[in-house]
């Protein structure tokens, strides 16, 4: 995602039908998603990036918004180095919607066998090449890598241990290798991934260190990207020629930014039991939070039922990741990691709308007790109970 060249203009149709035979990976940010998350970053530290080397792996000038961005900015912000890299067509699976732009070609480094091979080098510094008086896109110089530009290339690796901060909208499907990659290399980092990549032990593992956070994200966490795919899937919404909206989308860092400092306003127990109608929609008539059967812990499904008076070990979805305050609440693991299960459960069968049904679920995850089995989805493991959908254990700090 974000990797490669862009999408040859004026043949829209065509290259969308031809998208579909190809790996959906390529999917171009907005440049108002990344001045918003980059603002949030600024107003907490106003020098975020002031002297920084800053590496743009995966983006292409050309197409990427994020180089356009950061060329804008690059004096404002006092970059010392701005670095962007593209990946060879021939090595994309998208590579056949890609064609090179008048940019490449009208260059006299162009060369139209590398351009098909190797990826591409794009460097700004604080040098006014063409005298225009302003550092800026028009000052970029690039030049063909030696190999296809992938991120895990020696090359890019090289790139990756001279920077300070890297920043980019990596491919969806090599996001686990991505994260290990920054990790790796030590380096400031901010990148868009899937929200269920919380769920990663490697990811989770991480956030639960403090080593990594959500930023400040996208608005109702869905997040317009341009794309050359005409996307079939029932999560993601095609908004017109080459723009989809998806949703459950974040951004990982581990920058620092204001928002995450914001204490979360919560009301008590009570007065979430009393007041709270989004809470009290799931209690099925009940008076007080519901326990889980297989963890010491309330069920709370909602970040806003947090109740401010409890001590106790709280489960709530991995969207509560977007407000969590590290000064407010600890994160003690999820359903499926690092907090023992009280019991478990050595046979299940699954049961939809009363109806016995395949199950292929295994036995991790949070299970609350049930009356019987109603609409929806039970599991039958001497009684009825219902599994919540991937929970995080947090407890309250006090003191």
């Amino acid at each position: 995602m974000g990797k490669g060249q862009g999408v040859t203009t004026g043949a829209g149709n065509e290259i969308l039908g031809r998208a579909k035979a190809v790996k959906n990976d390529e999917f171009y940010t907005q440049w108002a998603d990344i001045e918003r998350e980059m603002n949030a970053y600024l107003e907490y530290d106003p020098n975020v990036f002031r002297d920084k080397v800053v590496l743009l792996p995966c983006d292409d000038p050309e197409w990427s918004n994020f180089t356009k961005f950061f060329a804008l900015r690059f004096m404002d912000y006092g970059i010392k180095r701005l670095i962007s890299t593209s990946f060879a067509p021939d090595s994309n699976p998208a590579g056949d919607l890609l064609t090179p732009t008048l940019f490449e070609t009208e260059d006299p480094k162009f060369d139209s066998r590398r351009t098909r091979l190797n990826g591409k080098k794009f460097v700004l510094e604080p040098k006014d090449l063409n005298k225009d008086g302003v550092v800026n896109i028009d000052d970029l110089q690039w030049d063909y890598l030696e190999g296809d530009g992938d991120f895990r290339s020696a090359e890019v690796t090289a790139l990756r241990d001279g920077a300070d901060i890297v920043i980019t909208n990596p491919p969806f499907s090599l996001f686990r290798e991505f994260v290990d990659w920054l990790v790796e290399g030590r380096v400031r980092f901010s990148m868009i991934g899937n929200q269920n990549a919380i769920a990663y032990r490697e990811v989770f593992r991480r956030i639960k260190d403090n080593q990594m956070w959500l930023g400040k994200g996208f608005p109702r966490n869905m997040a317009h990207f341009h794309t050359p795919y005409s996307v079939h899937s029932p999560w993601v919404e095609q908004r017109g020629e080459g723009i989809v909206r998806v949703p459950g989308v974040q951004w990982f860092t581990n920058i620092e930014h204001g928002r995450r400092h914001e204490p979360l306003q919560l009301m008590t127990m009570t007065d979430n039991l009393r007041y709270n109608k989004k809470l009290i929609g799931t209690l099925g008539g009940g008076t007080e939070y519901q326990r889980y059967d297989n963890f010491d812990a309330i069920e709370v499904p909602f970040s806003d039922a947090i109740p401010s008076d409890f001590d106790g070990v709280m489960g709530v979805p991995i969207t509560w990741l977007a407000k969590y305050n590290p000064d407010q609440f600890e994160i003690l693991g999820t359903d499926e990691s690092d907090l023992r299960p009280t019991k478990t459960y050595s046979a299940k069968r699954k049961f939809v709308d009363g109806v016995l049904a395949k199950s292929n679920t295994g036995s991790k995850g949070c299970y609350i007790r049930a009356d019987s089995f109603g609409a929806g989805t039970y599991f039958d493991v001497g009684y009825p109970v219902k599994r919540m959908y991937k929970r995080i254990f947090i407890q309250r700090k006090t003191g």
